[in-house]
């Protein structure tokens, strides 16, 4: 090779896999891009996540308000219900006491209506057996009548009538029902006796309790009977009926009443026996008053 030409410093070449300075710009810029949306692309994923949450979470908690608003409004019914429970409370309350102020007033209006049915009962009672015992003079029709009081009214299933006869001191038996007539003795008018203790004392006797199981020597109940006060005689009744097991407060008015009128009817039928039908001297009957 000549020496007189000039060799040329090599120059460098550029490496094919060195990027130049414009593709490392673009390069950089696209990872930049790629790295932006990236994380736009996350951020977005994140912010739907979030409002899928929130939007659940709305859900949620709209389900609860509506909860919260029916507990609220069935806790107002409720309140209402317990308000209108306790106002029919104390309405019943007042009619209960109501009521029992009626049913006190009914009781008392019932018991009286009672009392005064058995008055009239009572009355009617009296008046019937006054009215047949004084219906007739005939002796053996009021001693009928006698019994039927006796048997009916009574509630006797055997008993005996005695009459005082006078003088001799003693009982003497003119009638019976439900008793053997000739188990029935005259006896002396003693106090130690129940009958004569009947005539002695003028007032009536009974058992207290069963009256049904009387006998001759012990009469469920003795009752003289009076003319003037003085004892002309004695209903002993030995014993009553099943259906009649004690005496009760209208037989003892009755046992007042046919002890009375029994006496006067027994003694006018015997006066009319003796004598007949006289009225006897006009002047018996003036100056009465």
């Amino acid at each position: 090779m000549s020496g007189s030409g000039k060799q040329r410093a090599p120059q460098d070449k550029a490496r094919p896999d060195e990027p130049g300075p414009a593709e490392g710009l673009i390069e950089q810029r696209e990872t930049f891009i790629q790295t932006f949306f990236k994380k736009g692309a996350e951020l977005t994923e994140e912010l739907l996540r979030e409002d899928s949450r929130l939007r659940n979470r709305l859900r949620d908690l709209e389900a609860e308000n509506a909860a919260l608003r029916a507990q609220v409004a069935s806790e107002d019914a409720i309140r209402d219900l317990l308000s209108k429970i306790r106002d029919l409370e104390r309405e019943k309350k007042e009619l209960l006491s109501r009521m029992h102020d009626v049913q006190a007033s009914s009781s008392h209006y019932n018991q009286r209506f009672a009392e005064i049915e058995a008055e009239n009962a009572q009355l009617a009672s009296l008046y019937v057996a006054s009215h047949q015992l004084h219906s007739t003079l005939d002796l053996r029709s009021i001693v009928r009548q006698l019994k039927e009081l006796l048997a009916q009214f009574v509630g006797a299933r055997a008993f005996a009538v005695y009459l005082v006869e006078d003088g001799a001191g003693e009982l003497v038996p003119i009638c019976s029902e439900g008793v053997n007539a000739s188990s029935l003795k005259r006896m002396p008018v003693d106090r130690n006796h129940v009958l004569g203790r009947a005539i002695e004392s003028g007032a009536a006797e009974w058992v207290e309790g069963d009256a049904t199981a009387g006998t001759i020597e012990a009469p469920a109940a003795t009752i003289p009977m009076l003319l003037h006060g003085r004892a002309i005689g004695v209903i002993a009744v030995f014993a009553t009926f099943e259906q009649k097991p004690s005496f009760i407060d209208v037989d003892f008015e009755l046992f007042k009443l046919l002890g009375a009128h029994a006496a006067s009817a027994l003694v006018a039928s015997r006066l009319f026996a003796e004598h007949g039908v006289k009225v006897g001297p006009i002047d018996t009957f003036l100056d009465l008053e």
